[in-house]
């Protein structure tokens, strides 16, 4: 019998990518919807007629309860949240409800209805926030935005019931992880779709904040893999995701413009008005774990990535077709 996968989060980036992979691998594929949001499919319109949809919402115990008692899956990946640093800020206690205590919820469905699913959470390089680089399983955490401590809870509470109640549940600490599908209000889209307009002469500026904040920046559809590899262990265990190459949003930036051979410093302003209160300076993955016991590597590089990024929204730009 094909092996069955509730993922939270379906219709985002990554839950795009890792229905495609799991898919692939002959899963049947269920994904978490809740019954007040309007659904939007562009990034998984190609797969959707062979997905499942459960309703359920992360702040809803009982919800969650059900979902996993009809679905009965193998594994369950947890990637919804409220995943936009800048606005865990303005919501902060929406952001500790969904992307803390969901992930709690989560697990208590699991622990009552279905101990034996596997359990995967998608934690995050913000957790690490100000503490040296490069980080990996052992460095401490130190969170410097209301998203960042968010994650830190579901982190924590995640390896507190894998403890207390023996269930097999994961965290992959995932650093920045791009592509075509990531949405509008994350800097490396921000930058690869205005980019793509101001090519176009459908813009002539590219507003930023801190151009000297630093990022490990790698592919979404090579760190999906990472988090099935982690739940085809034999022992549960935590792992750090990145490409360990760290580059700047200026880097980010002059790749960019360079794909469509224009010169950045006549089109960048820097706006002191999107700056972060408290701000992330320097990320950078150390993966060695993931490397040897997942055998995982990453297979797009930094500029492959941004000019893949510069390339998609080019073409959707030309064709008038929707952005994710």
């Amino acid at each position: 019998m094909a092996k069955r996968a509730l993922i939270t989060g379906i219709t985002g980036q990554d839950g795009s990518y890792l229905a495609e992979f799991l898919l692939e691998q002959g899963y049947e594929v269920f994904g978490l919807y809740r019954r007040s949001s309007t659904l939007h499919f562009q990034r998984i319109e190609h797969i959707q007629d062979r997905i499942t949809f459960i309703q359920g919402d992360l702040l809803d115990q009982n919800s969650l309860l059900t979902a996993v008692a009809d679905v009965d899956p193998d594994e369950v990946y947890n990637l919804a949240a409220q995943s936009f640093v800048p606005t865990s800020w303005n919501q902060p206690v929406l952001t500790g409800e969904a992307t803390a205590l969901g992930v709690m919820r989560m697990l208590e469905a699991i622990r009552r209805v279905k101990p034996d699913a596997r359990f995967y959470q998608a934690s995050s390089s913000e957790m690490f926030g100000a503490a040296p680089s490069p980080q990996s399983e052992t460095t401490p955490f130190y969170p410097r935005s209301p998203y960042g401590v968010a994650k830190v809870y579901g982190h924590c509470i995640t390896v507190n019931y894998r403890e207390s109640y023996g269930l097999f549940a994961v965290s992959g600490i995932l650093f920045n992880h791009e592509s075509p599908r990531r949405g509008l209000e994350f800097v490396t889209r921000k930058v690869t779709h205005s980019v793509a307009k101001i090519k176009l002469g459908l813009a002539s500026e590219l507003r930023l904040g801190n151009l000297e904040a630093k990022r490990d920046w790698g592919f979404a559809g090579d760190y999906v893999r990472a988090m099935w590899q982690m739940l085809q262990q034999d022992e549960p265990d935590d792992y750090v995701v990145g490409t360990g190459v760290q580059h700047s949003v200026r880097d980010l930036v002059e790749v960019a413009f360079e794909r469509v051979g224009l010169d950045p410093q006549d089109h960048v302003v820097q706006d002191e008005s999107l700056l972060r209160p408290a701000d992330v300076e320097n990320l950078v993955a150390d993966a060695s774990r993931a490397r040897q016991r997942l055998g995982w590597e990453p297979t797009v590089d930094f500029t492959g990535l941004v000019e893949m990024m510069v390339d998609a929204d080019l073409d959707r730009l030309r064709s008038g077709s929707g952005s994710p």
